[in-house]
């Protein structure tokens, strides 16, 4: 694909989705880590009712450190794979503590260095939580629709973020992930894609309906 078809489709779906907008809950960068680990195979609506429960009682660092961790499997057990997932968490906590004196470092490397943190979520919590997006997220929904688009014809997430991140100007970083998300939920759905009513549907090269 041309990057000036790619930067169109960007420009479409941002007029399309003008609020588009990351759907976790947080306050601070700790506590996006967090909301970005549950979500892992897990809805965003379903980890927004969940972390406030765990944060109105546990809110930094030092508190889930110390937690007992059948608590915490407790709390997060309706995100699913609540015993990995609470071993990641209390694993990451732990890094902070010893290596980031409580807080979250603000670049890649160090983020995927954390227990549980890879490199989708890294650029989650660098675009979310430092409004600093150092690429860009390829979860199922970017996954999908980047295939289904022509903006990238490879299947693993790695290679289809470089390939968005050849086409698309650094300035479009902040919104792709957002965009693809949303039109994924909304209209280009994996079984059902509502393609009449698609806004780049010129563009899309899978023809599903």
């Amino acid at each position: 694909m041309k990057q000036e078809d790619a930067i169109k489709i960007i420009r479409i779906l941002k007029e399309y989705y003008s609020d588009a907008t990351c759907s976790l809950d947080f306050e601070t960068p700790y506590e996006m880590v967090i909301a970005v680990m549950l979500s892992a195979q897990c809805t965003d609506e379903r980890v927004n009712k969940v972390t406030p429960n765990l944060f109105k009682k546990y809110s930094t660092p030092q508190q889930i450190n110390e937690m007992p961790i059948e608590e915490l499997e407790k709390i997060i057990y309706p995100c699913g794979f609540y015993k990995n997932k609470s071993k990641n968490i209390k694993a990451m906590t732990k890094v902070l503590l010893e290596k980031y004196n409580g807080q979250v470092p603000e670049n890649m490397e160090d983020l995927m260095g954390l227990p549980g943190v890879g490199r989708k979520s890294a650029n989650v919590v660098m675009l979310e939580a430092f409004n600093n997006p150092q690429g860009i997220a390829i979860d199922t929904h970017a996954k999908r629709i980047s295939n289904r688009l022509g903006l990238s014809k490879n299947s693993l997430p790695e290679k289809i973020e470089q390939d968005l991140l050849k086409l698309l100007p650094k300035e479009y970083y902040k919104d792709v992930n957002h965009l693809l998300v949303w039109h994924g939920r909304k209209i280009c759905t994996a079984r059902n894609p509502n393609c009449t009513e698609c806004p780049v549907k010129e563009y899309c090269i899978k023809k599903i309906q």
